[in-house]
């Protein structure tokens, strides 16, 4: 959303959350198994236009209609897709297109609950952008309503699940690679981040900067901490325990009162921890030699460590594995066998361990190759091994999940970023501000008994 909108469009949206498709008809039929699927876009502002210059090049599916409340937005959505696509500025009219079998969302966070919960009730199959719920009473109203739907398709929009390095990891990590994870440590610093647009008319400059306030956003927990939250939970195979954090609105003055900087440590089962941190006046990234910034986890089991990024449209997804090197020898008194212990001063008589790339299919040497493949794969592992060059990602995770997402709507197959992945992660999104804002630790069970019968 631009800051082009009319105080009339800010009220009009701030009260879709009272909105229902009434009388919706049954679930959308793709026409045939070999059609194009037909969709619509709701929330063309700068993410949702972003994710339709990655739809104009995925060809399993076909844009019908495009919506949003603002006109420049729209105008800018038509021309990421091309195609001359059917505008509308009401959201309810695209959901009642007759021809339209699935439906993105890419609306601000605070209306990703109602518009969500009518292309349900319209029968779409629907793609939601992170965090697929805002509050906790959504959390209730929309896993009772997907599930009593369960022939839909619902995804939400956490691509690292869609990635081929992040799904190498899981895989490594389920089978051992890394012996036992214990600790996970996320980032995502930013110098500033989000501008405010100012706009003499508040209610306007709201819209404009949803981001930056409360009423309409999950600040920096909801917009950065969910994707590596969501990572943590994926590798973990369960959800946190409770969440204890700190954050502020500290250094940056301009109207927002989201706060700029925030930190967390979650408690998992087995005493595993995440630490995350998230502010607005640094971008180093201390991974990859500080090649990259502003984003990247590190995995840390008994047996290895992964730095790992997503990247983004101009740089890759990478990660690196690191071998744990070996425990030191124990220290013993002279003539006393029985008795064992490590010298205070002690410390690990080994030099710190290089990086090993993580291959993917593109590196493979499987002996099926033409000779020009072959070496080519023997060039690139070479120069790998030297730090000349880092194996990246061949595509785009944002093209995988965009596209995955049409072929479970085909073949009815559960995403992978589904609709508990969805509620899983926004309650943490929920749980994590409120442990900061009443700065307490906050148990993941009290969301059983939040916001029951609100929604």
């Amino acid at each position: 959303m631009s800051e082009n909108i009319t105080r009339r469009d800010a009220v009009k949206i701030a009260g879709a959350a009272g909105a229902y498709v009434l009388g919706a008809p049954g679930i959308q039929k793709v026409r045939a198994a070999n059609e194009q699927v037909q969709y619509g876009f709701i929330g063309t502002g700068s993410r949702g236009s972003y994710l339709l210059k990655h739809l104009k090049g995925i060809d399993t599916g076909h844009c019908v209609a495009i919506c949003d409340i603002n006109p420049t937005a729209l105008d800018h959505g038509a021309e990421a897709i091309g195609g001359n696509p059917v505008k509308f500025k009401d959201y309810r009219e695209l959901l009642s297109h007759k021809g339209i079998d699935a439906v993105y969302i890419a609306t601000p966070l605070f209306v990703h609950f109602p518009v969500t919960r009518d292309s349900l009730l319209a029968g779409k199959h629907t793609f939601c952008e992170k965090s697929l719920v805002f509050k906790p009473e959504e959390v209730h109203a929309l896993r009772a309503l997907a599930n009593d739907r369960p022939k839909q398709i619902l995804q939400v929009g956490l691509q690292r699940r869609y990635s081929r390095y992040y799904q190498a990891v899981k895989d490594m990590v389920d089978k051992g690679v890394l012996g036992e994870v214990t600790h996970i440590q996320a980032q995502w610093h930013r110098n500033p981040g989000w501008k405010m647009k100012p706009n003499p008319d508040l209610a306007a400059q709201k819209m404009a900067n949803w981001r930056l306030y409360k009423e309409y956003s999950g600040g920096m927990t909801a917009e950065l901490a969910s994707h590596q939250l969501d990572i943590a939970d994926w590798l973990f195979g369960s959800s946190p325990e409770y969440v204890v954090g700190v954050g502020g609105h500290d250094f940056i003055f301009d109207g927002r009162d989201i706060m700029d900087n925030i930190q967390m440590i979650y408690k998992y089962p087995k005493g595993r921890k995440v630490s995350c941190s998230y502010i607005s006046t640094n971008s180093h990234l201390p991974y990859f030699n500080s090649t990259r910034t502003e984003f990247g986890e590190l995995i840390m089991g008994t047996a290895g460590s992964v730095e790992i990024t997503i990247g983004d449209d101009t740089h890759p997804a990478i990660a690196t594995w690191f071998r744990e090197p070996s425990p030191p020898p124990t220290v013993t008194k002279a003539g006393e066998k029985k008795e064992h212990y490590v010298a205070g001063a002690t410390m690990v008589a080994a030099g710190a361990q290089k990086g090993i790339p993580i291959l993917l299919e593109n590196d493979q040497v499987t002996g099926s190759e033409g000779f020009l493949d072959r070496e080519m794969k023997f060039a690139r592992r070479y120069l790998y091994s030297k730090g000349v060059m880092i194996p990246e990602e061949g595509r785009n995770p944002v093209d995988i999940e965009l596209e995955t997402f049409f072929e479970n709507v085909r073949n009815g197959k559960r995403p992978k970023a589904d609709l508990e992945v969805g509620l899983a992660d926004s309650t943490a999104v929920i749980l994590s501000n409120i442990a900061m804002e009443q700065e307490r630790k906050v148990y993941f069970n009290e969301i059983n008994s939040m916001g029951k019968g609100k929604a």
